[in-house]
């Protein structure tokens, strides 16, 4: 059974999306949190395995309480589902940085909630090509510069380097099969390796990584 809290400023949109992930016999709500505050005692207290997290949260928005939730040791293996209004949305650079693994837009279906929501319990990262695009657009708006000899890529053999380069431009796992012309279950055991030496949360870190050490340019856009 997938545990999930709900996180959202809104009453009815909490039990509305309650409503729909109740009525799966593998996802269950144990947690419905007005602030991001409420976000991080549920997380703890019920012992979830998802947070489904709105942006916009008195208190403490969103962003930080996912920021908490991703560094606290003991919250280790939650992860966090944002919910935006747009995938332009300004605050998905940050949320990634943050340690989001996906996002989900607030109008999609209730199919699409609990698709994401097994999504990333399993480790995928639900990151679309358009919200792969906003990511680098605000990477590359923010002027940051990347280093080439960024000591994160010391462990990384030159396939795992080049999976991540891949990953960093928005490949899934079947993608990055057919560039390198391997089978699938080899390309998602790259990009498992790569992650663990890099120490990113999950796929998301992974795009944000590539960025930052320079295996992506402005260029690859």
């Amino acid at each position: 059974m997938i545990r999930v809290v709900l996180a959202d400023d809104q009453p009815l949109v909490r039990d509305g999306f309650a409503l729909f992930v109740n009525a799966e016999p593998d996802l269950e709500v144990v947690g419905r949190a007005g602030t991001g505050y409420e976000a991080i005692e549920l997380s703890r207290s019920s012992r979830a395995d998802v947070v489904v997290m709105d942006v916009r949260m008195p208190g403490l928005d969103g962003i930080a309480a996912t920021r908490a939730i991703t560094t606290d040791d003991d919250l280790a293996g939650i992860r966090v589902l944002i919910l935006t209004t747009f995938e332009t949305d300004p605050y998905i650079y940050e949320a990634l940085r943050a340690g989001a693994s996906g996002f989900l837009g607030k109008g999609a279906e209730p199919e699409d909630l609990v698709r994401a929501i097994r999504t990333v319990h399993r480790g995928d990262t639900l990151l679309s090509p358009v919200a792969t695009r906003t990511v680098i657009a605000r990477y590359l708006d923010a002027g940051i510069v990347a280093a080439d000899n960024d000591e994160r890529l010391a462990t990384l053999t030159d396939r795992e380097r080049e999976v991540v380069t891949l990953v960093g431009r928005g490949l899934s796992n079947e993608d990055i099969a057919r560039e390198l012309v391997v089978s699938a279950h080899t390309a998602k055991t790259h990009v498992n390796r790569a992650m663990t030496k890099l120490h990113a949360h999950d796929r998301a870190q992974v795009v944000i990584i590539a960025y930052e050490t320079g295996l992506v340019r402005a260029s690859a856009r």
